[in-house]
């Protein structure tokens, strides 16, 4: 299982998720992504396209303003 870690930071919907869509695509099952993002429509956005997918998913924030979200490929 590996962490794959991207940078969308500063970047507005829908650029993180698509970022997220790309980079999942190159994932092996088990494997987490880590998303870090500052804009809180993103965090809202993609948690709901997460778990539509039935991608396991969740996420931090780490400052005020400063989140993380973790999703887990499962398939």
């Amino acid at each position: 299982m590996a962490e794959v870690r991207i940078d969308c930071m500063y970047e507005t919907c829908p650029i993180p998720l698509l970022k997220a869509l790309k980079q999942l695509e190159k994932m092996n099952i088990g494997d987490i992504l880590i998303l870090e993002t500052d804009h809180s429509c993103a965090v809202t956005n993609i948690i709901e396209w997460a778990k539509k997918q039935q991608y396991n998913v969740d996420y931090t924030e780490l400052n005020e303003g400063e989140w993380e979200i973790y999703i887990e490929k499962v398939k």
